[in-house]
């Protein structure tokens, strides 16, 4: 898993690109509180070597809590910035800091 992240001199906004190594998956989406959680609002695409991946344009100056829908199951990114723990779900979520 990786994050990686290309800060634009002409908007305070980064860049964030996410990718996780799912050989076997059918689906994988990013949620976070940039996204209200929606898996529909960031799917990931397959490339052809297992690992799905895509951009998000963030704004700059943030900290945003996220996790990775792996054919509907949540799972963290080990190369997050920071985790957090959630009541609501009684488990830490990855936090990526833009």
């Amino acid at each position: 898993m990786a994050i990686s992240k290309q800060y634009l001199k002409s908007k305070p906004v980064c860049k964030v690109t996410f990718s996780i190594l799912a050989e076997d998956a059918k689906k994988v989406s990013v949620v976070g509180s940039f996204n209200e959680w929606n898996a529909k609002a960031a799917p990931l695409k397959k490339l052809k070597n297992g690992t799905f991946k895509g951009v998000l344009d963030l704004d700059k100056d943030n900290s945003y809590e996220f996790k990775y829908i792996v054919d509907g199951a949540f799972v963290n990114d080990d190369a997050a910035d920071a985790y957090a723990w959630n009541e609501f779900a009684a488990a830490d979520n990855s936090v990526v800091k833009v």
